[in-house]
């Protein structure tokens, strides 16, 4: 998995770097099929930065989240919590799709009476 740190009108420095990486890298134990992640820091406006996150997915279209706080890592974690939610939402739909089949599809009860 691939993971790019950018900063927009400012600088992070190599301890916050290190930090944000480490919270990244645990996205993996929620979908083993991110293939890279880019975190984007806009300093523009020093009493509120946001951070957009961009995850890239095998077989799937990228999910994006974006959050602005007081701080670096604040927005970090409000980002992160919307991708997990995204992430878990995405699962739930492929595993509840792939789930359903015929043999699991049920007749209205007034159905089954004009038949007989």
């Amino acid at each position: 998995m691939q993971i790019n740190i950018s900063a927009r009108h400012g600088h992070l420095s190599a301890e916050t770097q290190d930090k944000i990486r480490e919270k990244l890298e645990k996205l993996r134990r929620l979908y083993d099929r991110v293939s890279a992640i880019e975190a984007t820091v806009d300093l523009e406006h020093v009493e509120s930065p946001s951070l957009e996150l961009r995850l890239s997915v095998e077989r799937n279209d990228d999910f994006i989240a974006a959050e602005a706080s007081t701080s670096v890592m604040a927005a970090l974690d409000g980002a992160i919590h919307k991708i997990e939610q995204q992430l878990r939402k995405h699962k739930d739909k492929r595993r509840d799709r792939r789930s359903q089949g015929l043999g699991r599809v049920e007749v209205p009860d007034g159905q089954e009476s004009e038949e007989e």
